[in-house]
């Protein structure tokens, strides 16, 4: 079954990113040097690319043949690509818009304690984090404040200012801006360029 466009052209590396520079930047020069942080808040609008970039920090960190000093993924190694097949274990993506209650950040806190399955890192991506009631934020808070070695936190949020401000402070925080219409067509044109489709330009910009 062919894949859906937007599957087949999510960016597998840093460098297929657009826009967000600064962003890709200090995380990359941070993956590359092993100063990862145990938490990251990554907020902006939607479709900015927060969950692709967590999604490849997971992959860089655990990619075991990632060149020493560099911060792209193989793509190639068994970690890589169980996580590009959305089969790694040792990604755990939570939805807080469906899962926002206590008992889910109980079990993710119970969970946390067991070592990666195969991985260097455990890393818990939590979308749209401002959703979580407010027992299940200060569970969380809990245990961002101790957190094992080997985990990883990012959240990611449309709205930040409805999170609580001690979460907020345990995060290394990224603000994502919102694409341009150029950079949006840059990626429209490449995409219809390996997909051989003819469009014409002022299509693109509706």
């Amino acid at each position: 079954m062919p894949l859906v466009l937007y599957r087949k052209y999510r960016p597998q590396t840093f460098s297929e990113i657009v826009g967000q520079e600064h962003v890709v930047q200090t995380l990359t020069n941070a993956i590359s040097s092993g100063m990862i942080s145990h938490a990251y808040l990554f907020s902006g609008p939607r479709g900015s690319g927060k969950t692709t970039i967590a999604r490849l920090l997971a992959k860089s960190v655990n990619c075991s043949g990632r060149k020493e000093g560099t911060a792209e993924p193989c793509n190639k190694c068994s970690s890589c690509l169980e996580i590009m097949g959305n089969r790694s274990l040792d990604l755990i993506e939570i939805d807080a818009a469906s899962h926002r209650g206590i008992d889910e950040i109980r079990e993710l806190r119970d969970g946390i304690k067991f070592a990666p399955v195969k991985s260097k890192h455990k890393v818990f991506i939590i979308d749209e984090s401002h959703q979580l009631t407010k027992e299940a934020a200060n569970a969380l808070l809990k245990t961002l404040e101790e957190p094992p070695s080997h985990a990883i936190f990012v959240l990611a949020t449309t709205e930040i200012h409805k999170m609580i401000p001690t979460i907020i402070s345990r995060c290394q925080r990224f603000d994502f801006r919102k694409l341009t219409v150029p950079e949006i067509v840059k990626k429209l044109e490449m995409i219809c360029e390996k997909e051989e489709v003819k469009v014409e330009k002022p299509a693109l910009e509706l």
